[in-house]
């Protein structure tokens, strides 16, 4: 576990792929199961428009997780993300498959966790973020820990980190901030 913030620095600056799990992660982790084999999941606007700024900042992202939810295929759309497995019990052989998919390396992606199905991901990739709320062995896994709980701006959190450490941060604020003051 790294917690040298120069160091994650650096890991941060080579990502070019963002990738993280959905219950805990962009969601608080509840899940209400409706009568018709349908759920509800709550996300937090602030991790969605993190998303939607990494891909605007030229990075890929996407999500594995082990469950199956049209919410979150819909959600995926709304984000602007790139990848989406759902059902993925294996997922080091879905991270490989997108790894194979994007031509990257293990050092080039970032994942963010907070269950142990996320571990053997998450000791593969080159930026292990947990969210705050993840389980202790997924925080000793990590090289960085989030502020902030999953479903809660805790995907937000590293997305910033991510882009701040790229120098593209500032760029987007600027950008976001021109847009607004051309509608008044």
């Amino acid at each position: 576990m790294v917690k040298d913030m120069d160091e994650i620095t650096a890991r941060a600056q080579r990502i070019r792929l963002i990738l993280m799990d959905c219950d805990g992660v962009l969601t608080d982790g509840r899940i209400i199961l409706l009568p018709d084999g349908e759920d509800i999941k709550f996300f937090f606007s602030q991790d969605g428009q993190g998303v939607k700024l990494a891909a605007q900042a030229g990075l890929r992202t996407g999500i594995i997780t082990t469950r199956q939810s049209r919410v979150l295929a819909r959600r995926v759309k709304e984000m602007h993300a790139h990848h989406l497995y759902q059902n993925a019990e294996d997922k080091l052989q879905a991270y490989e498959d997108v790894l194979q998919r994007e031509n990257l390396t293990d050092d080039e992606v970032a994942y963010i966790g907070d269950d142990l199905p996320d571990l053997p991901v998450m000791r593969r990739v080159g930026l292990a973020i947990a969210v705050a709320n993840a389980v202790r062995e997924v925080k000793e896994a990590a090289h960085w820990i989030t502020k902030r709980p999953g479903g809660r701006g805790g995907v937000r959190d590293a997305v910033e980190l991510i882009l701040k450490a790229q120098g593209k941060w500032d760029e987007i604020v600027r950008r976001m901030s021109a847009l607004d003051s051309s509608h008044r």
